[in-house]
């Protein structure tokens, strides 16, 4: 009997995985080419030149760089947020029993089910209602809304996974809750909050839509972009800026997959 291994995809399986696989990824690759087309003003393909000058135009471009430094300070500062009060509600759910446990927790995803222009005018209306000024603090704000979501979903079902035994053991043993959580569970979760936090940032990185109704003035890189497609002075360098962020959230996504892609193996699983 041949196994699993040995059995070969039909061939219309392997054309459609092919064909979704293009669909995917070409509209990248066209991103990287028209960072070097030569041409200004327009896309043309093929791309009448190639040239590097738009790296160098982008690294001289300030306004490039304060909406990359805004981007990055305000996701990493909600994705701080979101680990810590995601994991406190995910522990709460699922390792305690009481009244309205369900009802917290669909409150707890519900931002993230929200369309993104429901989410941002409600904070828009919250913010003016209690006069708070538009400004750093009300976008991360705005983006621990739903990075708190992803926290949230990831380390609930890692805290599933891990068996009570194991807590009531460190306990029995002498441990105080500190020394429980920095010894049992956290290197259980670990890498749930890890692949968590990552996730987190790259959802705030690129938000869009709440960042526009609770940024005021301000852009973020995302913001940054659509306004240079709509009004550009240099198209070429929007390309180039998508190019590097591609190629820099690669590393982390890559690294997240190898590090989780083991989960399943919890200590003191089935005990």
């Amino acid at each position: 009997m041949r196994s699993d291994r040995s059995l070969s995809a039909p061939l219309p399986l392997k054309i459609a995985a092919i064909g979704g696989l293009a669909f995917l990824h070409i509209p990248i690759l066209l991103i990287f080419l028209y960072a070097f087309t030569t041409e200004e003003k327009s896309y043309q393909f093929p791309p009448p030149g190639l040239t590097l000058q738009w790296f160098a135009v982008t690294w001289n471009r300030p306004d490039v760089w304060a909406a990359l430094a805004l981007s990055v300070k305000v996701a990493t500062i909600a994705t701080a947020i979101a680990l810590v009060l995601g994991t406190l509600c995910a522990a709460a759910v699922s390792q305690t029993r009481f009244f309205g446990r369900e009802t917290i927790s669909l409150l707890v995803i519900l931002p993230i089910a929200l369309p993104g222009i429901i989410t941002g005018i409600a904070l828009r209306s919250a913010f003016s209602m209690a006069d708070i000024p538009f400004s750093f603090w009300t976008i991360v704000l705005g983006h621990t809304t739903f990075c708190i979501v992803v926290v949230y979903n990831n380390a609930v079902a890692r805290f599933r996974r891990v068996s009570g035994s194991l807590i009531e053991a460190s306990m029995d043993l002498g441990a105080d809750g500190f020394q429980t959580f920095r010894h049992i569970i956290l290197p259980n979760i670990g890498t749930a909050l890890l692949a968590g936090g990552m996730l987190a940032f790259a959802l705030s990185f690129d938000e869009v839509i709440v960042t526009t109704f609770t940024g005021g003035q301000q852009s973020t890189l995302p913001i940054w972009m659509l306004e240079e497609l709509i009004r550009p002075r240099q198209r070429p360098v929007t390309n180039v800026v998508a190019m590097v962020v591609v190629l820099v959230t690669a590393l982390p996504i890559l690294a997240a997959y190898y590090l989780t892609r083991d989960g399943d193996q919890i200590a003191g699983a089935g005990k």
